[in-house]
């Protein structure tokens, strides 16, 4: 079995170990967005939500859309102010009723999520 090979890296910084590394985190205000959007989409209901409104290509009132789902209109409307809330759906009032549609963005991060399976 062969040893490691060991090299001693000059420090250039005494105060960064590894100088590559400077400036490579994400800014926090991102990080903050990504987060919240992703605890958005880390919910079944959520990303079902999202699936459906993208299938149906445009604006569903959330009646119908309650009407998909084994929940109560409260709850599925709790749901679709949490995705509005990440910015992944945008909503208008048309009379009583709220109309949903996925944003850009939306359809954005559930591709990406789509694509980790």
């Amino acid at each position: 079995m062969k040893s490691p090979v060991v090299r001693a890296i000059p420090i250039l910084n005494q105060e960064i170990c590894t100088p590559s590394i400077a400036g490579a985190l994400l800014p926090p205000e991102h990080a903050e967005r990504l987060a919240d959007q992703l605890r958005a989409l880390a919910d079944p209901t959520r990303l079902r939500m999202l699936d459906l409104l993208i299938r149906q290509g445009n604006a569903v009132c959330v009646c119908d859309i309650t009407a998909q789902f084994d929940q109560r209109q409260p709850t599925i409307s709790h749901h679709l102010r949490l995705l509005r809330e990440a910015g992944l759906v945008d909503c208008e009032k048309r009379g009583v009723w709220a109309y949903y549609w996925v944003t850009e963005k939306g359809r954005q991060q559930l591709a990406a999520v789509s694509a980790l399976s």
